[in-house]
């Protein structure tokens, strides 16, 4: 597993996060992404893997929101997902950017990182970010469906 190194190609035109043909699942401590990256190659996953600790995840990732009021419109929910990876990061996830290579499928991915203690995974495909584990809602709450965010940030149910 490699240190993440963001670049040009992880983010958009607009400069946001957005690494296309990848998935950046969080999990709680460095332990269990060390722990998804065996389950990962142990099923067979052919991509690289990148570490991203909480603090990367805050000066990287986070940082690519620049300025909350600026005027760019957003095609998509890059900007939100960007602010729910915020959101773990503040409260120290650390992170995974698994490579998605041609033979490679999400519900696997899932299936491997699920049992190391994900708690969340976005993959990102061209015009669309997935929405790959559940969350878990708060008790006294319905449960949130995870859905599908199509380029125009609207939610479709799966």
């Amino acid at each position: 597993m490699k240190p993440l190194v963001l670049d040009s190609t992880m983010t958009n035109l607009g400069g946001v996060f957005y690494p296309t043909g990848h998935i950046f699942a969080l999990f709680p401590d460095e332990d269990c992404v060390r722990h998804a990256a065996s389950a990962l190659q142990a099923a067979g996953h052919k991509g690289s893997i990148a570490y991203a600790s909480p603090e990367t995840i805050m000066e990287d990732i986070v940082h690519t929101l620049g300025t909350a009021n600026a005027p760019l419109p957003s095609v998509g929910a890059e900007r939100d997902m960007v602010r729910r990876i915020a959101d773990l990061a503040g409260t120290g996830y650390h992170g995974a950017l698994v490579e998605m290579t041609g033979k490679d499928n999400a519900d696997a991915v899932v299936a491997a990182i699920a049992p190391a203690g994900a708690a969340a995974a976005f993959h990102y495909r061209t015009f669309i970010i997935e929405d790959l584990i559940a969350q878990a809602a708060p008790q006294g709450t319905q449960s949130v469906v995870a859905g599908t965010h199509a380029a125009q940030g609207e939610d479709t149910p799966q």
